[in-house]
């Protein structure tokens, strides 16, 4: 349950739905199986898994959420192969050379015949909500993840005025900064991996990894146009990440001082300990995302 990434929205309005209006609404919406001719289907299910049914569950104020989606797989190999059968077949029977458009029908034709026998495979994407903090975090390594799963709730809800998170100062500017001139703030600290891009029209990426960032030659690539799009940085020996040009957190891990509080907790069951976990890093996000702001300049606004 221990996020892995963070894709950062704001709220631009405050979140005032009770947490029994949303749970309605999200089992409106509840995830159900691909049905025979379904190639993909997407809902809510509960965060806590298993048989639970709880789709929003509540702790010390943050809401957690939990979308699924399940797709058919047919290999592509195996379309085109019985594809090119079927097509011969007709051509040779009808003794003409079948347009581009009938093509296309007979390959949904197919697809729609082997659909209820493909392969189902699931992936789950988390959220939570900050109502207090105005924040809704989901744990998506890509950009279109996070969307997909905020237009989902979108349309749950019927609105969800949120937006992804602009600083005043650009990740760029600043993470450049810091590894050129060792300007960062006393509780970052900067790690040993890091992504370099050119600013000419090449675009030309040098990557670092397990690399004294220190060294002449990190600061000569600086020196010759090249900017910091990701950096690997801890913060207060709590949390340690790569943070990204558009100020995504990637590779998030809970350090030992909070790892130290899991430990400290006893659980009896799976939902004891499944809040402990929650509790517990969403409180510590709640310090870090406001100090991760402020770091940036503060968030911009317009």
């Amino acid at each position: 349950m221990w996020f892995k990434n963070l894709a950062i929205y704001r709220f631009t309005e405050p979140f005032t739905l009770a947490v029994e209006e949303l749970e309605q609404k999200l089992s409106e919406k509840q995830f159900r199986p691909c049905g025979q001719h379904d190639e993909s289907s997407f809902g809510w299910t509960s965060p806590l898994g298993g048989s639970e049914q709880t789709l929003a569950y509540s702790s010390n104020g943050f809401i957690m959420l939990c979308a699924k989606k399940e797709e058919k797989v047919i290999p592509a190999a195996v379309i085109n192969e019985m594809l090119q059968e079927k097509i011969a077949e007709v051509e040779e029977h009808e003794g003409r050379k079948l347009p581009k458009k009938e093509r296309s029908r007979l390959k949904d034709e197919l697809i729609f015949e082997l659909l209820p026998r493909a392969f189902a495979f699931s992936r789950k994407t988390y959220a939570y909500i900050d109502p207090k903090g105005g924040w809704i975090i989901v744990d998506a390594a890509s950009a279109k993840k996070a969307e997909d799963l905020l237009s989902f709730l979108r349309k749950t809800l019927g609105t969800l005025p949120v937006v992804p998170v602009n600083t005043v100062d650009q990740p760029v500017t600043l993470m450049t900064d810091w590894l050129k001139n060792q300007t960062q703030p006393a509780d970052i600290t900067i790690e040993d991996e890091c992504e370099l891009r050119s600013q000419s029209d090449e675009g030309a990426t040098v990557r670092c990894k397990r690399h004294d960032l220190t060294l002449p030659e990190i600061k000569n690539h600086l020196d010759n146009d090249k900017l910091v799009i990701k950096l690997a940085v801890s913060w207060a020996d709590r949390l340690s990440f790569i943070v990204d040009e558009n100020l995504a957190i990637k590779r998030l891990k809970f350090l030992d001082l909070i790892q130290d509080q899991v430990a400290d907790i006893e659980t009896s069951n799976d939902i004891e300990h499944f809040d402990a976990d929650f509790s517990i890093m969403s409180i510590e996000l709640s310090h870090f995302l406001p100090r991760l702001m402020e770091i940036f300049g503060g968030i911009n606004q317009n």
